[in-house]
């Protein structure tokens, strides 16, 4: 199940059990909301949340706004039911934590088909765990045949699991980071960055994006929403980029061109492969301007 050209720039995560954080989402410019059951609330708030949040996307008035709910683990007493909630609100996506393995996808699948999803909940996958990053492309390869769209770095976990130290410019998860990036490519699915702990340091806050983007990952999640404006500027293409683009796109159908792999455009040589990226980029841009 291919990702559709849908902005995931800032994915802001949300405690399901605090009820008016989830109202106050709906007015926020977030592109996405995890309305979360799972890290963000204390065990004895579990039911309160998954009963709140199944009645907010229930509801509905999130706008354009994408709606996942994160569950907990079905491995945890809390995962099952969860799961039989939020299929039953009918979220845009389920996030499900702890991913190891493509089994895991599978089962997560089938937990959504039998629990009633309906057809447009997705499936989201937190890649979060060592083992997850040493099987990334066999996990990504089980989108084929399933629900599973994206994926979500849960950067703060794999610290903890790791004992990997989050510095600037994250030089020891580099590779892991990579490699989940390349793993989505293959599979043809989105992949959104860890949160950035510091709130208060909106410089520090930017360059993480930057980088990220510059990785190749299609959003951030967040955990304020003072991020999310910053987000959806970084992560969005540059007016020039789209311009460019659809300068490529208009050179590589003109007739005389229709069977050339390079042109010179500009002074500059470019393949048939830069106006393939192109189209990506206008249609992320119209998306966003759809939404805006």
């Amino acid at each position: 199940m291919a990702a559709a050209f849908r902005p995931r720039r800032s994915v802001l995560y949300m405690p399901g059990s605090n009820a008016r954080a989830l109202d106050k989402a709906k007015t926020l410019a977030a592109d996405a909301l995890i309305l979360d059951l799972e890290d963000a609330v204390a065990p004895d708030a579990k039911a309160l949340a998954r009963d709140q949040v199944s009645a907010a996307v229930k509801q509905g008035g999130f706008g354009a706004r994408e709606t996942i709910i994160r569950v907990n683990g079905p491995d945890t007493e809390w995962g099952d039911a969860d799961m039989k909630a939020a299929c039953a609100a009918g979220p845009d996506a389920i996030l499900v934590p702890k991913i190891n393995s493509a089994e895991d996808i599978m089962r997560a699948d089938h937990a959504l088909k039998a629990n009633g999803a309906p057809s447009h909940t997705s499936l989201w996958a937190m890649m979060e765990t060592p083992r997850a990053m040493l099987d990334a492309l066999a996990i990504a390869e089980a989108a084929k045949g399933t629900r599973l769209v994206c994926f979500v770095m849960g950067t703060n976990d794999l610290a903890k699991e790791t004992r990997a130290k989050i510095i600037p410019g994250r030089a020891p998860m580099d590779a892991w980071l990579m490699a989940c990036v390349a793993a989505a490519r293959v599979a043809q699915i989105d992949i959104i960055d860890g949160v950035y702990n510091a709130i208060a340091d909106m410089d520090g806050f930017e360059r993480e994006c930057v980088e990220a983007r510059d990785r190749g990952f299609d959003g951030k999640t967040l955990i304020h929403p003072s991020q999310i404006d910053p987000a959806n500027r970084l992560f969005a293409p540059a007016e020039s980029e789209v311009a460019w683009a659809r300068t490529l796109i208009a050179a590589f159908e003109q007739p005389e061109n229709a069977g050339k792999g390079a042109l010179q455009l500009d002074g500059k040589m470019v393949e048939r492969l830069h106006a393939e990226i192109g189209r990506r980029t206008v249609a992320i841009a119209e998306a966003i301007a759809s939404r805006n």
